[in-house]
């Protein structure tokens, strides 16, 4: 366990926002699967992005200059194979449909929260299929063989289910398609999915707004591909902003299709606005204000917008986040309970939370991560603004995402010890 205590003070300086980890999942699967060498430039190496490069070179493919080049394959001569995840949702969620498409028995290992988190879709699709499976604690046993046809998906659920079917149908000698019922829940994160696979060489097409056409037979094919910066962590030094810091974010792309992106909107209503110049992303704050958050697109800025709620003048009120509760750890129950901590006024709905703002928040305390990398950097970007020092525990979770968040803290002038 590792103790960091971050003292108030304002933030100054430019900061690298790291590639988005969305897209580097996406764009190491596709190179992996194509048939040949790819080049992905701008890949910021984390605990999750390792897991996936593990699993793909699990299935045969080959990595070299960290991640900058990719030799891809698609077959082993392993009876099984073993694929950690660590506690990568993604790694895990996109790679079980893969290894099916390909017939490859597989065990995945999970770690920490991961094994307890939701699957029941795939579950659902082996039972009817005939694939053989076996989940006991934290690990999952596979073999079968993925066969086309229609899959039906509750929109509601974690879009990484979606995308792991991307990937592995295009794979299959027969055409497929997916259907969602109901809406459909970060649908920016499919749409980051369809880009990369186009990247790839790979057609996916929509039929309508709930049913995607995906045809057999394709082929990956390698190519260059350069990652985005990720507005999910750029969204934490935003809200700095937002306190009274002065960071210019680089890395970032304005026309982007990250989902998150839209915490410029956010910040925008709550009366911080940002805007693009040469020398990358620059905010204009004002006096922030309380609104209403929809967190059904973007669960996963939701803790740090909560932070910054409580400093705002008047009642944030955040809903649709019932998803945030089957992260890597319960996010609306540890947001309310770390942040009251600090001195805010926040009280957890069934799938929000309501926040009233005051002037000063007192700090002086010891609040926890929840061993979870988004509430690690919400306390800290809470802490620039409090009164006093805030102490946090398993300030290390950042390695899950952002291992240098620390590092660039620092390098903006905060004062940690």
């Amino acid at each position: 366990m590792g103790r960091i205590t971050v003292h108030p003070g304002k933030l100054a300086g430019t900061v690298k926002i790291p590639a988005s980890k969305s897209l580097c999942h996406r764009a190491i699967i596709c190179a992996a699967l194509a048939n040949g060498i790819s080049h992905i430039e701008n890949v910021d190496r984390s605990a999750d992005i390792d897991a996936t490069i593990s699993g793909m070179t699990a299935l045969g493919a080959e990595f070299s200059s960290g991640t900058a080049t990719i030799k891809g394959r698609t077959k082993t001569n392993a009876e099984e194979i073993t694929i950690d995840c660590n506690e990568s949702g993604s790694t895990l969620r996109f790679l079980i449909p893969i290894v099916l498409a390909l017939g490859q028995k597989t065990r995945f290992l999970m770690r920490g929260q991961l094994g307890k988190r939701p699957l029941d879709p795939y579950y659902e699709i082996f039972d009817r299929q005939g694939i053989a499976y076996c989940h006991t604690g934290d690990t999952l046993s596979v073999s079968g063989q993925l066969e086309p046809g229609t899959f039906r998906i509750d929109g509601t659920i974690s879009s990484q289910f979606i995308s792991g079917l991307l990937f592995s149908l295009p794979l299959l000698k027969q055409d497929s398609r997916i259907e969602i019922d109901g809406v459909l829940e970060s649908r920016e994160y499919i749409t980051l999915t369809i880009n990369v696979l186009q990247a790839f060489n790979i057609d996916i097409q929509w039929l309508g707004s709930n049913t995607l056409t995906i045809s057999g037979g394709q082929a990956y094919r390698p190519t260059a591909y350069r990652v985005e910066g990720d507005y999910s962590q750029a969204a934490f030094f935003l809200c700095a902003n937002a306190l009274g810091s002065k960071i210019i974010l680089q890395n970032l792309k304005e026309d982007s299709a990250q989902g998150d992106r839209v915490i410029r909107n956010i910040l925008s209503s709550m009366g911080s606005e940002t805007y693009f110049e040469q020398e990358g992303l620059h905010t204009k704050a004002g006096s922030i204000k309380g609104v209403k958050i929809d967190a059904a697109q973007c669960p996963d800025i939701i803790p740090v917008l909560a932070a910054l709620a409580g400093f705002a003048q008047g009642r944030t009120e955040i809903i649709n986040g019932a998803r945030l509760r089957i992260k890597e750890c319960d996010r609306l129950k540890a947001s309310q309970r770390d942040l009251a901590k600090l001195g805010m006024e926040i009280e957890e709905t069934d799938d929000g939370l309501i926040i009233v703002g005051q002037r000063e928040i007192p700090g002086n305390t010891e609040a926890w991560s929840h061993k979870d990398h988004r509430i690690a950097m919400t306390l800290a970007i809470a802490a620039t603004a409090c009164q006093g020092p805030v102490t946090i525990e398993d300030h290390e979770a950042i390695e899950k995402s952002y291992p240098r968040f620390f590092a660039d803290f620092q390098s903006l002038g905060g004062k940690i010890k």
